[in-house]
């Protein structure tokens, strides 16, 4: 199949507002917009500024009203508990309906917000629609996460109201939820007027008198009202009200909170499941990875269930639920078309399969492509996954503030060569540019910032939470008239975009810019190597140079000493001795965020020795502890 990609593309630059316009069209509006995007409103312009709709009724509510009320919406699937719930559109509507009455008898109306503290069930979703259903402000915080971030985000966002659960599920652990939500509560300042807590059959968790409630308790009421003909309508809301924040770290330390609208969010997800993804109403997506995230939000509840899709809702891990096979397991048994993951995914799951084995266990037959995003997908373990899955491996990349993807290889649209290290070129609506220090585009495969051309396009953040001077000076004010993305890279001949790291992470050797990423990408081509991190290394005659830490494939034989040599070696060949890469350190795993994310900038502050945070967002403080002893022995 021929891409239409460049014909997509040349319709949306030479119409862009007819473009979204259109594409509008795939959503039902209470007052469809007549204007596609108001340059005047907001900090750069705001998209279907006279629009109205809500999103609820895009994701639920149509679809039982088209007839399609037994088809599944979402499958549940945690290996962690050994359960498994498929649930129809029709029974997620009447979920989502008690929710929402629940909410507004206590008080919750538009306009308010509420922050949901859950893990990977069923009544994450529902908490999420119930709350767009009412034109409530959703603010998913990741299950687990420390209360003292809670608490920031508790007094930033101002929730009326908490959702949240007994505990999450690891696969060696019990988290406790409640304590530490009560103590975030006691740590804010702002003080939520009533907390819902799922009692989960792994834990039951103690309820405060007077604020907490039992959700089955509420639940069971709410049912009974509906039953006895209160209705529960859809708030109409305007496309520029905010559906949702999110909050993101902030340099600062204080959580910076991303808005979604309504109307941009709802267009730009609904056309992207379709082109980018081909996946479409009937259809099985399955996105492993967590509500607390943005990929979760737009790829786990809101894209599939716009669409009219089946969306798999996973709690468990890549390996360990039971082995390196549980996702093959899963696309197998539900039928999924499409599975979306984080590159650190298919690592871990490489390191402990190497040779591609487990795939070959599975009925992949529905299944048609894998797409990669959170990092960067470096080009040996896309071989590595494209050879054990005999499927097309699709990176593609965005970010929180983007809301979908700005460059991808489209799927829907017929796909583009790939060229393993590039996530391939700029959808619809992201003018990508790369720039020099003084905001000038640079040449073909000249590394630069990544930026984008404003106005961004719908479904990208319009601000941030309360703090319009902020998203001003964090985003804008680097390059007039562009969005800076804080990444570095180039674009090629073809207009391939390769990300080869946070600009922060290009570092200075004696005058030569280099990209960390380029290096990462040599080191991966070792046999032994499953994955690995290079940062920036303080060095009093260069300024700065490389240092590689790499963990081993299960089954590695080589002794450490000779492998280190050996990745010197592979380095100095195809970057040169300019990089002067020389130190590179085995370890048994790299520190990450909860998302999949190396913490490169932590690992850089170890080995300069300088003070730093442990990151919240952390999976494995353990990996960090081990970095410091390595370098302390160094």
């Amino acid at each position: 199949m021929t891409s239409q990609y460049h014909a997509v593309q040349e319709a949306w630059r030479k119409d862009p507002f007819g473009f979204w316009l259109d594409a509008a069209r795939g959503i039902d509006w209470t007052k469809p917009p007549e204007t596609a995007f108001d340059a005047d409103g907001g900090v750069y312009g705001r998209w279907f500024p006279d629009g109205e709709l809500n999103t609820c009724h895009n994701a639920v509510d149509r679809h039982v009203i088209a007839g399609n009320g037994a088809r599944s919406a979402i499958i549940h699937d945690s290996p962690v508990t050994g359960s498994k719930r498929t649930i129809s559109y029709e029974a997620l509507l009447a979920e989502v309906k008690a929710l929402a009455l629940t909410l507004t008898e206590l008080g919750v109306a538009m306009g308010d917000r509420v922050i949901i503290y859950m893990p990977m069930i069923p009544e994450a979703v529902f908490s999420m629609l119930a709350c767009a259903r009412i034109g409530a402000i959703h603010s998913v915080v990741f299950g687990g996460f420390a209360a003292k971030e809670l608490a920031a985000r508790i007094d930033d966002a101002a929730p009326k109201l908490v959702l949240s659960a007994s505990c999450g599920i690891e696969p060696t652990r019990k988290v406790e939820y409640k304590p530490l939500l009560d103590k975030a509560i006691e740590l804010a300042t702002h003080k939520p007027g009533a907390v819902i807590v799922k009692q989960r059959p792994e834990l039951e968790a103690a309820l405060i008198d007077g604020r907490d409630h039992d959700w089955e308790a509420l639940r069971a009421k709410a049912m009974a009202q509906i039953d006895a003909g209160t209705d529960v309508p859809c708030v109409p809301v305007k496309a520029t009200d905010p559906l949702y924040v999110l909050y993101t770290s902030g340099t600062t330390g204080k959580p910076k909170g991303v808005v979604r609208d309504n109307g941009g969010h709802a267009v730009s997800l609904h056309w992207s499941l379709k082109n980018i993804f081909d996946t479409d109403a009937g259809e099985t997506f399955f996105c492993a990875s967590d509500v607390g995230w943005v990929v979760g939000h737009c790829y786990i509840v809101y894209a599939p269930l716009l669409r009219g899709a089946t969306s798999i809702l996973f709690e468990g891990k890549p390996i360990g639920t039971p082995d390196a096979g549980t996702y093959w397991r899963v696309v197998a048994e539900h039928g999924a078309k499409v599975l979306f993951t984080a590159p650190t995914a298919i690592r871990g799951i490489r390191k402990e399969d190497p040779e591609g084995e487990m795939p070959k266990r599975y009925d992949l037959s529905k299944f048609t492509a894998l797409f990669l995003a959170g990092e960067r997908a470096d080009p040996e373990t896309l071989l590595w996954a494209e050879n054990a899955l005999d499927r097309p491996v699709i990176d593609h990349w965005w970010q929180t503030e983007s809301g979908w993807p700005i460059v991808a290889n489209p799927l829907g649209l017929g796909l583009m060569p790939i060229k393993r290290g590039s996530p391939t070129v700029p959808m619809p609506g992201f003018d990508v540019q790369v720039l020099d220090p003084h905001g000038q585009p640079v040449g073909a495969n000249d590394m630069g910032a990544i930026a984008i051309k404003l106005p961004l396009p719908p479904g990208a953040l319009p601000t941030l939470w309360n703090a319009d001077e902020r998203f001003r000076e964090s985003y804008l004010s680097q390059f007039p008239g562009y969005y800076a993305t804080s990444d570095a890279g180039f674009l090629d001949d073809d207009g391939y975009l390769y990300v080869m790291g946070r600009t922060d992470d290009v570092i200075n050797t004696a005058g030569h810019r280099l990209s960390t990423g380029e290096m990462e990408e040599a080191v991966g081509t070792h046999p032994a190597v499953a994955e690995c991190a290079v940062i920036g290394m303080a060095d009093d005659l260069k300024g700065e140079i490389p240092c590689g830490f790499v963990v081993l494939k299960k089954g590695t034989d080589k002794d450490r000493a000779t492998i280190e040599k050996e990745l010197v070696a592979i380095v100095r060949e195809q970057i040169g001795p300019v990089a002067a890469f020389r130190q590179v350190l085995v370890v048994d795993r790299l520190p990450k965020t909860r998302s999949g994310k190396i913490l490169r900038r932590t690992i850089k502050a170890i080995v300069d020795d300088q003070p730093f945070d442990t990151p919240a967002t952390i999976e494995d403080p353990a990996a960090l502890d081990e970095i410091r002893t390595i370098v302390r022995d160094q």
